[in-house]
C-alpha cells in the first residue's frame, strides 16, 4: 500500500490513543504481577515496539494484559525468589515463543473453541477481582492463588484504609460515568487514573501509594544463568509462553474482524517472543496482545505497524516526562481500574445465556473457569481443550455414524442371475455384503462403527469394503477397519477393498491394516468387485 500523508496521521492517531490506555494498565498490570509498577510500563514499552515491527498483525498493539499479569503474579509466589529469577522466566518464555514461531504452532490457536476461550478469560477476570479487593480497601496486595487473597478480606474489612477505599471508589465512579464523546480523546481509564491521583494528592493523603517510581530508562538486568535456576525455570516459561500465545492470537483474530485483514500468525508469535525476551532483559512484565489498546487504534483509524511502534515511542515519552509522579498514585486507584476491568472481562453474554447453549458447552465453559480460578491457568485450558474435544466427538460421532451404509445384497440383484438359476437357489439369498464409508471417519465413531458393522459383515459369505467416498480417516479408524477384517476372516468371511486412494490409503497403509487382504482382492469399481465376489464364491 502507498504510504502517504492521511495514513501517518491515522498512524500517529492510533498510536497516541492506544498509549493513553495502555499507560494506566501497565501501571497496574504490573503491581498486580508482583513485578512493580515500573515493570509493567518497561514490558509493554518493549513488547508493543517489537511485536509491532516484527509481529504478524499491522494494527494489533501488545503491552501488558490480565492473563500474563496472573500468570506472573503465579511465578513470582511460587518460582521466583528474586527479581533476577523472574526475569530469567520471562527470557525463556519469548525464546519459546520464537521457538513456536518457528515450528509454525501460532496456526493451530485458531482451533481453540469458545466455550474453552470464554472460561478462561472470565477465570482470569475473577482472580483479578479477588485480588484487587485487599487494595480496594487500602490493605497489601498478595500475589498467587485468589484464595490466598479472599482468606484475608475479613482482616481487611476490620482495618479498611477509609482514604484508599474513597480513592478506590472514585476511581471505579470515573471509570463507569466518563462521557462517552471524551472516550475518543482521553480513555476513561486514564481519566480515572488522573483524577483518582489528583483526589487523593488532595484529600485522601495516607491512602497506600506506589513505591517504585519510573523516573529514568531502565538498565540492563543481570540474569540468573545458574545449572539449577535455568532447570527450574523451563516448566514456569513454557507457561508463560503458552499463555501468552494464546493470549496475542486470539486478540489479533479478533483485531481481524475489525480490520478485514488476515494476520499471520507465526510470525506474530516470533515478533512477541522477541518483544518478550527483550522485556525480561531490561526487567519488563512480559505482555501480549491488549484488546482495549487494539481496538482504541483501529478506532482511530490505524493502518500500518508505524501505529504501534508509535503507541510504544508515546510511552516512553509519557515514562520519562510523567514518571517522577508515578510514586503519587494510590495502589487503590489502580485496584479500582482493575476491578472495572475484570468486570469487563467476564464473558456476561455466555454466562447470562449458559442455560441456553448445549449442554456440552456449557460444561466445558465451568469446567475451565473453575480450573483457571483454582488451579492453574495452562491447565485449565489443557483439560477445557480435551473436555471440548470429547464433547465435539459425541457430535461428530451422530455425522459420521449417519455417513455408513451397510446393506446386504441380494445375488439376483447383483449378480443379475436368470430364472433357472433362481430355481436352484433362495431368491433371498444375499452371499455378498457392502459396507461403504462416506466422508470422513475418526475416533469419534470408531468404537461405535466397529460395535454395529461386525455383527453385518459375518452374515455374509464375501464383504466389499467401499472407500470410493471416503474423505479422511484417521489412526483410530484406520486400526477399525484392521478389526473389522479380522472379525471378517476368523468367521470365513472374504474381504474386497474398493475404490481406496488418497489420505484413508495413507492412513491405512502407515499402519499396514491391509496386511491380512490378498493384493487381488483390491479393485477400483463396483463392476471389478462384483467380478471378484463371483470368483470367490464359485471356488
Amino acid at each position: 500500500m502507498n504510504y502517504d500523508a492521511q495514513t501517518l496521521r491515522r498512524d500517529l492517531a492510533g498510536g497516541i490513543a492506544s498509549a493513553l490506555v495502555v499507560l494506566p494498565l501497565a501501571l497496574a498490570f504490573g503491581v498486580v504481577s508482583g513485578l512493580g509498577a515500573a515493570a509493567g510500563l518497561y514490558g509493554a514499552v518493549a513488547v508493543g515496539l517489537f511485536a509491532a515491527v516484527f509481529g504478524g498483525t499491522r494494527v494489533q498493539v501488545s503491552g501488558a494484559t490480565a492473563p500474563m499479569a496472573v500468570a506472573m503474579s503465579f511465578v513470582v509466589a511460587h518460582y521466583a525468589d528474586s527479581g533476577p529469577e523472574a526475569l530469567t522466566i520471562i527470557v525463556l518464555a519469548g525464546l519459546i515463543q520464537i521457538l513456536l514461531g518457528v515450528l509454525r504452532v501460532g496456526s493451530l490457536v485458531a482451533y481453540t473453541p469458545y466455550s474453552v476461550v470464554s472460561g478462561f478469560t472470565s477465570g482470569v477476570a475473577i482472580i483479578i477481582i479477588a485480588m484487587q479487593v485487599l487494595p480496594f480497601m487500602g490493605a497489601a496486595l498478595q500475589t498467587g492463588r485468589p484464595l490466598d487473597s479472599v482468606d484475608s478480606w475479613g482482616s481487611a474489612l476490620n482495618d479498611m484504609n477509609l482514604s484508599a477505599f474513597a480513592a478506590a471508589v472514585v476511581t471505579v465512579l470515573v471509570c463507569g460515568a466518563w462521557p462517552r464523546r471524551l472516550r475518543d480523546y482521553v480513555p476513561s481509564t486514564t481519566a480515572a487514573l488522573v483524577i483518582g491521583t489528583v483526589i487523593s494528592a488532595l484529600w485522601l493523603k495516607d491512602a497506600p501509594r506506589i513505591a517504585d517510581a519510573v523516573d529514568s530508562l531502565p538498565d540492563f538486568w543481570d540474569l540468573d544463568l545458574s545449572g539449577g535456576s535455568l532447570a527450574g525455570a523451563v516448566q514456569p516459561a513454557v507457561m508463560v509462553a503458552l499463555i501468552g500465545t494464546l493470549n496475542s492470537l486470539l486478540n489479533a483474530m479478533a483485531a481481524d474482524s475489525l480490520t478485514g485483514h488476515r494476520h499471520k500468525p507465526n510470525r506474530e508469535l516470533i515478533g512477541a517472543g522477541l518483544g518478550n525476551t527483550v522485556a525480561g532483559l531490561f526487567g519488563g512484565l512480559p505482555g501480549a496482545g491488549a484488546p482495549t489498546a487494539t481496538e482504541a487504534n483501529i478506532r482511530r483509524g490505524a493502518r500500518t505497524r508505524a501505529s504501534g511502534a508509535t503507541g510504544a515511542i508515546v510511552l516512553v515519552v509519557l515514562a520519562v516526562v510523567l514518571g517522577r509522579y508515578t510514586d503519587e498514585i494510590p495502589l487503590a486507584v489502580l485496584a479500582g481500574i482493575l476491578l472495572w476491568i475484570g468486570f469487563g472481562l467476564i464473558d456476561w453474554r455466555f454466562i447470562t445465556h449458559l442455560h441456553k447453549v448445549q449442554r456440552e458447552h456449557a460444561l466445558v465453559m465451568a469446567l475451565t473457569l473453575v480450573l483457571t480460578v483454582f488451579f492453574d491457568l495452562i491447565g485449565a485450558v489443557a483439560v477445557g481443550l480435551i473436555a471440548a474435544g470429547l464433547a465435539g466427538s459425541r457430535q461428530f460421532e451422530r455425522l459420521q455414524l449417519d455417513s455408513v451404509i451397510s446393506v446386504p445384497i441380494l445375488d439376483q440383484v447383483f449378480f443379475g442371475l436368470d430364472t433357472d438359476d433362481l430355481e436352484e437357489m433362495d431368491q433371498y439369498s444375499a452371499r455378498v455384503g457392502l459396507v461403504a464409508l462416506r466422508g470422513s471417519f475418526t475416533v469419534a465413531s470408531s468404537n461405535k462403527l466397529r460395535m454395529t458393522i461386525s455383527a453385518d459383515i459375518v452374515q455374509h459369505e464375501v464383504v466389499i469394503l467401499d472407500f470410493s467416498d471416503t474423505a479422511y480417516m484417521d489412526d483410530s479408524a484406520a486400526l477399525l477397519v484392521e478389526q473389522l477384517i479380522d472379525s471378517a476372516l476368523a468367521n470365513d468371511t472374504e474381504c474386497i477393498v474398493m475404490g481406496l486412494r488418497g489420505l484413508p490409503a495413507t492412513s491405512l497403509q502407515s499402519l499396514d491394516a491391509l496386511r491380512r487382504v490378498p493384493g487381488d482382492h483390491f479393485v477400483e469399481s463396483l463392476d471389478d468387485a462384483r467380478a471378484k465376489a463371483k470368483r470367490l464364491l464359485d471356488s
